[in-house]
């Protein structure tokens, strides 16, 4: 009987410590609500609120937390979500703001939007971004033609913001003068523009900026433009175009102090006018519609060596200079890649001889990654590699092979990495599933030159994300 009663306390002993280590488990409420604050700034407004059902320690918390995310996700009725951002704003009590978005694409009054605007900057706001379509987003020819939001003026006297993203249907109408002061990251994505001014009006009154993002779109008024900013380190431009007939533009760039430059889109005339002295990476990608290049004969490569040769000092250079585009045999010499230690280069029939050469200007290279962004021999353009040794780095240690097919050319290629990078530590191929590692692993093996000391290794290609 003793020792039933005594199993009965131990059970009773573990039941109250299961419940109190339930009870504990709510370790995030008894932060403190500085960190809770910081912890709700990364949701969205609508789902800060919604916490404060949790508990009453939770229900005050909402409002002092420093950051606002308003989206409106095309309500059927807007005006009822207006009333709803005019009251989430009337009771949020935040004395600063680190970050204002606003996401709007139903019909509205550009009062409301100019009012909730003034609110954040009226709150020193650091970081503000707003993406409108007055009329919905765009259709599905990618082109949004709806009604347009002009900025209101006090944005461009705020002397607190930081970062400032504007995309969608948005008017970029800077006035004649006027500083960012602490502006230093800005990001405009297919916005348009007042007059072909608005770009560097903009970026005349941005003393510090450091980091600049231009996205484009042929249906923007505004083919030519100078970006002359002489503190900025960071530039990515992208020009989208979904017409038949290809946009032509013309862009000037004065940035002696870049360090990350990355282009993406349709290329046509870029010109740097400084030496980028000071680049350590650079990205292009270039692609175009098929009838551009069927109907309109339009060739890449010289533009594609142009630009290279403006980015020779990079250290690490990733490159997709197009595949139908670039069927024109341009020159690269005589820049040379000093500095270049890594190249990620995405082949295609065409491009072999971009990637040719860029290895025989590239002397201190040491890691070459190559993805094959193809799987029909047929339309292979292909350039012999050449006779003579010593072309490639001696100091290359890293190759990786994406998408190796056993195919004759890329046999050679390999060959010729295997003979001529006599330091070579680690060699992958990836293969698709129809090949056999062993096989592949076998003919590597075999090629004469092969450093002792390197390992190669083979995989399947991972298409789990294609």
């Amino acid at each position: 009987m003793g020792e039933s009663s005594a199993q009965s306390m131990s059970k009773c002993t573990e039941l109250t410590l299961n419940r109190d280590a339930v009870i504990d488990t709510d370790r995030i409420s008894n932060l403190p609500d500085s960190l809770l604050y910081h912890i709700l700034s990364f949701l969205p407004t609508k789902e800060a609120v919604a916490t404060a059902i949790l508990s009453n320690r939770w229900k005050p918390l909402w409002i002092l937390v420093p950051a606002l995310d308003l989206k409106d996700k095309c309500c059927k009725k807007p005006i009822s979500f207006t009333y709803i951002v005019y009251r989430v704003l009337a009771l949020h009590i935040a004395p600063s703001l680190r970050s204002f978005r606003l996401t709007w694409y139903s019909p509205c009054s550009s009062f409301h939007l100019d009012t909730w605007i003034h609110v954040a900057l009226a709150r020193n706001v650091q970081q503000l971004h707003l993406e409108i379509y007055l009329d919905g987003r765009q259709d599905d020819s990618h082109v949004y033609g709806g009604k347009l939001f002009w900025l209101p003026s006090g944005i461009f006297t705020c002397k607190t913001v930081v970062v400032l993203e504007l995309s969608g249907g948005i008017v970029l109408n800077p006035p004649p003068s006027f500083q960012f002061a602490s502006l230093k990251i800005l990001r405009i994505s297919k916005i348009r523009y007042e007059s072909k001014n608005s770009i560097p009006t903009l970026l005349s009154g941005c003393p510090v900026l450091e980091d600049l993002s231009v996205v484009r779109e042929c249906t923007d008024n505004v083919i030519s433009f100078e970006i002359n900013v002489h503190t900025l380190k960071r530039l990515h431009i992208e020009f989208k175009s979904y017409k038949p007939e290809p946009p032509d533009y013309n862009i000037e760039i004065h940035t002696p102090a870049l360090e990350y430059f990355r282009f993406s889109g349709h290329l046509r005339n870029i010109v740097f006018h400084e030496k980028l002295a000071h680049l350590i990476e650079a990205r292009v990608d270039i692609y175009a519609l098929e009838d551009w290049t069927r109907v309109y004969e339009i060739y890449y490569g010289d533009r594609i060596f142009k630009l290279l040769r403006a980015l020779n000092n990079a250290k690490f250079l990733s490159l997709f200079s197009g595949d139908k585009e670039c069927i024109a045999f341009g020159s690269i010499y005589p820049s040379m890649f000093q500095n270049l230690v890594r190249l990620n280069f995405k082949v295609t029939p065409s491009n072999w001889h971009v990637l040719l050469a860029l290895l025989l200007v590239a002397p201190n290279l040491e890691v070459l990654v190559v993805n094959k962004d193809y799987d029909n021999e047929n339309r292979l353009c292909w350039m012999e590699l050449p006779d003579a040794t010593g072309c490639l780095s001696s100091g290359l240690t890293t190759f990786n092979f994406d998408g190796f097919e056993n195919l004759e050319h890329e046999v050679k290629f390999v060959k010729y990495i295997l003979k001529e990078a006599r330091a070579l530590n680690t060699m992958t191929i990836k293969i698709p599933a129809k090949l056999s590692k062993e096989d592949v692993f076998e003919t590597l093996s075999m090629f004469p030159g092969l450093s002792p000391t390197c390992l190669i290794t083979t995989s399947f290609e991972d298409n789990s994300l294609e």
